[in-house]
């Protein structure tokens, strides 16, 4: 099954986003100045071990990348990382645990748990969302509302989770939106057709030299059947089914099916927890949950001295 790109922690722009994020956690800390409270009681050659620890349960990510953290931190400090990403933990669990100065562990500190927080809380929901469609054979996928400057980090988080990533922008794959067929009015006042719409989209991607080298996915949203029967004539790769009640969903899948048309069939729009199961009974392989990242609680984490 042809899919978007997934981002992995050895992702190079994954690395490149985390790195700007941390300086500029650096900057919003520290400026160009110091610890101000830390530097005033706590002498330079004090040395001490503390833990990252979960007040609550949830699933990891951010772990694996605290390396590169603490290096762009350019703390002086060991790390143990008890858990990977991905791994579920209990409340009160030790995540990972820091020895060396303590200027640099409490200068660290909310940096750490920022990034963290932010990162086990997409994993833990998406989550709770994948558990909930475990057994059929949808899965679910997040999108592009993600915190602008965080989009690799929090589609990572979601993968941490067990979802899968969509389009990572719009360089990388087509997806023909309602407000692009909505647009287009040729002269005599006529809207063009799905159908249509796929048609161009796939002479553009084949004669433009960014697109020629790779397989650039093509998927078209539609909110009716009627455009439903049009788009699929076309045979692009998704055709993504928005806001549609779970009855026409059913019935766009029985269509795919009976044309034997190898489109995957995507559901959008307004996906709940209470609403997530019945959707992937009806069939779809997809299901894009925008709540993955928009919607996302950072997850409770502490760090804590230990002897």
């Amino acid at each position: 099954m042809k899919d978007f790109t997934q981002i992995n922690a050895r992702d190079s722009r994954l690395g490149s986003e985390l790195r700007q994020l941390v300086r500029l956690a650096i900057w919003e800390d520290l400026q160009n100045s110091v610890d101000l409270t830390t530097f005033s009681l706590v002498p330079e050659s004090s040395t001490g071990s503390a833990a990252i620890v979960a007040r609550q349960a949830g699933v990891a990510s951010g772990l694996d990348l605290l390396p590169q953290i603490l290096s762009e931190i350019e703390a002086q400090v060991e790390l143990e990382v008890c858990l990977h990403d991905g791994a579920s933990f209990e409340k009160s669990q030790t995540l990972c645990k820091l020895s060396g100065k303590v200027r640099d562990l409490l200068s660290l500190e909310r940096i750490a748990l920022n990034f963290l927080g932010r990162l086990c809380g997409i994993a833990s929901l998406t989550n709770q969302f994948v558990r909930l469609i475990q057994g059929t054979r949808a899965h679910a996928y997040d999108t592009r509302k993600t915190t602008p400057g965080w989009r690799y980090l929090e589609k990572y988080a979601v993968q941490c989770g067990g979802g899968r990533n969509h389009r990572l922008g719009l360089f990388d794959a087509i997806l023909i939106k309602d407000n692009h067929l909505a647009f287009h009015v040729d002269s005599t006042g006529k809207r063009i057709s799905p159908a249509e719409a796929v048609e161009r989209a796939r002479a553009f991607a084949m004669s433009w030299p960014d697109c020629q080298n790779r397989d650039v996915l093509i998927e078209i949203e539609v909110d009716t059947i009627a455009q439903f029967h049009n788009a699929i004539q076309q045979s692009p790769d998704i055709i993504l089914l928005d806001n549609m009640t779970n009855e026409q969903l059913r019935e766009a899948v029985a269509i795919r099916n009976e044309l034997k048309s190898t489109t995957q069939l995507e559901a959008s729009g307004g996906v709940r927890f209470d609403t997530i199961a019945a959707i992937a009974t009806t069939g779809v392989e997809r299901i894009s949950v925008g709540a993955l990242t928009h919607s996302a609680i950072n997850l409770d984490l502490g760090l804590d001295w230990v002897d």
